[in-house]
């Protein structure tokens, strides 16, 4: 079966903090790639799966050094 799971962009998957959400994506997407199913993620770059990554930026907000827009003055 061909499955697409979609992760938010502010936490890598797994995560590297504190992520309920992309730590479950995480465990889903790799216990259906165990099973054999053909799993693509869309997630951060920096993310670590045996699926098919698709990112959707190159690393997770919460972890990019970049100022956000409240912080330039």
């Amino acid at each position: 079966m061909r499955i697409a799971h979609v992760a938010p962009l502010y936490e890598s998957v797994p995560p590297r903090l504190y992520g309920g959400t992309e730590r479950i994506v995480s465990y889903l997407t790799e216990a259906l790639v165990e099973l054999g199913h053909d799993v693509t993620l869309f997630a951060s770059g920096d993310s670590e799966t045996s699926a098919r990554l698709v990112p959707g930026r190159d690393q997770a907000i919460r972890l990019d050094p970049r100022p956000k827009k409240s912080e330039i003055a």
